[in-house]
């Protein structure tokens, strides 16, 4: 027989994770879930979602997984092959066919059959591996962004989630009786939506994450919800140009501000504050306010403010002539 390679079934690197094999898996069962498809492209989505849910048997079941990692080692797709389950541990069978050994109807490949079809069979007629009396939800990851002011000083948002919830039908083991659960296209679950209120504590910081208990999906039986974890983005704010955990914005001064010096009170996200200008500024210089910017891990960023020096529209005939006079003394200046 030929050996299959159900990494390249699902997609996925050798080294996919648990969850990386998990989103993988349940986005190709949805897309070639024999269901949305007519005719003969209906037929081909039948088999390939019968090859996608046999790769995910295997993979997604650290057992099976690292019986099938030992033998792939000197093994590639197409590679005609015999096996013995028994030099690698397991019970000596050698499959000749449905006739000879009933997987159910599950519809899996001779390979598969000829090293998981027993255990796989003893698994199903003994409630499946994951059909206990109950089981924690699955933990969900969010992105929600939040504005300057609400990473400060923290907020209550209100999320729409899509959470998983056990497959009814098939109480999240992704069989039935007839074989790949048609409900919930064997990933083993559904998907819901709710509402929820979320509490956001103050100084949270970009690319954070918060755990929020409960929130995630159902529980199975008398198992607890899963957690959802919200990953922190700063929302884009006409007020503050964000560069990291640091805040840059205008500051507009007059002409004798700039030459003169000056102190001002300027508005921060914290807070107003007091700045004082040096004599002798000059247009584009950044001054920086220290810890008022957005937070970090260890304390807050800093804020600076980028020099834009202005005229002022309406200048008396006094402050004109105070103009002409500096431009006298500048070129006598220059004429010297």
């Amino acid at each position: 027989m030929k050996y299959i390679d159900y990494y390249e079934v699902l997609n996925v690197p050798r080294t996919a994770t648990e969850k990386e094999i998990k989103q993988a898996y349940r986005k190709l069962a949805r897309e070639h879930h024999p269901d949305l498809h007519q005719n003969e492209a209906k037929a081909k989505a039948e088999e390939k979602f019968k090859q996608i849910n046999e790769a995910y048997e295997v993979l997604s079941d650290a057992e099976k997984r690292s019986k099938y990692d030992r033998l792939g080692m000197n093994w590639k797709a197409g590679d005609e092959f015999d096996f013995d389950p028994a030099n690698m541990g397991g019970r000596t069978y050698t499959y000749h066919g449905q006739s000879d050994f009933d997987l159910g109807g599950f519809g899996f490949s001779d390979f598969f059959s000829s090293i998981f079809g027993e255990d796989f069979v003893h698994s199903r007629r003994s409630g499946g591996r994951g059909r206990q009396a109950s089981y924690k939800g699955e933990d969900i990851d969010a992105e929600i962004s939040l504005t300057v002011d609400e990473l400060i000083r923290g907020t209550e948002k209100e999320l729409r989630l899509s959470v998983p919830s056990p497959c009814a039908a098939c109480g999240g083991q992704r069989f039935s009786d007839r074989g790949i659960c048609r409900a919930c296209a064997g990933t083993g679950v559904t998907e819901d939506t709710k509402t929820v209120k979320v509490k956001i504590p103050a100084k949270l910081y970009p690319g954070a994450s918060l755990r929020l208990k409960g929130l995630g999906g159902k529980g199975y039986g008398n198992g607890p919800d899963g957690d959802l974890y919200l990953r922190i983005r700063v929302a884009p704010d006409g007020r503050w140009q964000v560069s990291g955990s640091d805040l840059e914005t205008e500051l507009v001064v007059y002409p004798d501000q700039a030459v003169l010096g000056d102190k001002l009170q300027v508005p921060t996200p914290h807070g107003p504050v007091q700045l004082k200008l040096q004599p002798g500024m000059h247009f584009g210089q950044r001054l920086r306010i220290r810890e008022k910017g957005l937070p970090k891990e260890n304390g807050f960023g800093d804020l600076y403010f980028r020099l834009h020096i202005d005229i002022p529209r309406d200048q008396t005939e006094a402050e004109k002539e105070l103009y002409h006079k500096i431009r006298e003394l500048r070129q006598n200046s220059v004429s010297k």
